[in-house]
């Protein structure tokens, strides 16, 4: 899950059960903040397929007003957020480049 603001990307660590606390996706961009981020699009109709690459720079969020700002975005994008809203760190990458393809 994503919300887009301008050209920066986030998506928080929600609270579904993890194996470990400490995430090897939020772990890999403290270490290494060049990033891509892919979405890709199926259907059985090959006519409909179509993906979008993203690359940027990642910053984890672990508090602060622009971690507050996301996680707003974030909430109004998708209901089941307000009920349970995330507590984890939030993954904000700046965007740089854009790549899609569409059949």
């Amino acid at each position: 899950m994503f919300a887009l603001d301008g050209g920066t990307l986030y998506s928080a660590v929600d609270r579904k059960p993890k194996s470990s606390s400490k995430l090897r996706r939020i772990e890999n961009a403290r270490a290494r903040p060049d990033v891509t981020i892919l979405v890709d699009h199926y259907e059985e109709d090959w006519a409909r397929l179509w993906w979008i690459r993203l690359r940027g720079r990642a910053r984890v969020l672990d508090d602060g007003d622009e971690r507050e700002h996301a996680l707003a975005l974030l909430l109004e994008k998708y209901s089941q957020y307000v009920k349970e809203p995330p507590d984890g760190p939030v993954l904000a990458v700046d965007v740089t480049e854009v790549r899609e393809w569409q059949a």
